[in-house]
């Protein structure tokens, strides 16, 4: 199974440890990912604001650019997906908008390419059942919310692979691990990521909210499946400390792999403590 893999910007930045983990459960599953040459930023979350024309370019170039290897676009940053599905809805609809990309591009548009969100792809070709033969070490009784955030599943209008108010993906992938999905209505909510520089208090208020309302749902961590969404609520929520984990790194520590360890000493806010009281502590070093 062969996909064109985006990793966007923040895979090889500032959520490496979701670049890592993606890269080693994708293997794990048999999911071979080949980056695309020559990506370019995708303009999360502000260009379309400033420029929608130039941010539907943008994310359109990276489209034209995988036209020719035949193959379907995984993408696991949610604003990147958001961006790229946007954009691809928008060059389908708009034949002048397609004319101006070809022109600046120098490539020919088709529509042909499908993108997909990693979670849409790991619970769709691969399945919870396939995930539960590979697990090794299961994390047994660990309390978790899935936070999807408001991007993977909207706008609502275009074929989404998930409910739009109720996603279960995530939820049914976590509990493949061992892990106990707790029951929240904040699932979806904004965590106000795209606004941590203009309007920064509100973002902390959005943050304080989501961890709370995780505390009271009997939580001991958030997991996602967005570096941006995992960025804000590792950094604005203050001292709180909630460990904020990909479901990538939930995957990697089920099926056992020692590299984890080097993961989760990237967070901000350090899981290793909570983590070493369950399953995953046969891989993982308290520090």
């Amino acid at each position: 199974m062969k996909f064109s893999y985006y990793p966007g910007c923040s895979l090889h930045s500032t959520g490496k440890e979701y670049g890592e983990s993606t890269e080693a459960v994708c293997q794990a599953l048999g999911i071979e990912l080949v980056e695309i040459p020559d990506w370019n930023c995708c303009g999360a979350s502000a260009a379309h604001s400033l420029n929608h024309d130039m941010a539907t370019q943008l994310s359109g170039r990276n489209l034209l650019l995988v036209q020719e290897s035949g193959m379907d676009i995984a993408v696991p940053c949610s604003a990147c997906y958001h961006n790229l599905k946007q954009a691809d809805e928008e060059l389908k609809a708009d034949a002048d908008k397609r004319q101006e990309l070809e022109q600046v591009v120098g490539r020919q548009w088709t529509g042909s390419v499908q993108v997909r969100h990693l979670l849409d792809v790991v619970y769709h070709e691969i399945g919870v059942e396939r995930i539960q033969e590979i697990v090794k070490n299961p994390l047994q009784g660990l309390k978790v919310v899935p936070y999807y955030g408001c991007l993977i599943t909207r706008p609502s209008h275009q074929h989404n692979f998930d409910s739009v108010e109720q996603p279960q993906s995530m939820d049914r992938l976590i509990e493949s691990c061992g892990c106990e999905v707790m029951k929240w209505s904040y699932k979806t909510d904004c965590c106000g990521a795209g606004l941590s520089l203009p309007q920064t208090q509100v973002v902390v208020e959005l943050v304080r909210k989501l961890i709370n309302m995780a505390r009271q749902a009997g939580a001991e961590c958030i997991v996602t499946a967005c570096p941006m969404c995992q960025a804000n609520l590792e950094m604005r929520q203050n001292e709180a400390n909630m460990p904020v984990l990909y479901f990538t790194e939930v995957l990697g520590m089920a099926f056992g792999m020692k590299e984890a360890q080097s993961w989760l000493k990237k967070h901000l806010v350090s899981p290793v403590e909570l983590l070493s009281s369950y399953d995953a502590g046969a891989i993982l070093e308290v520090s």
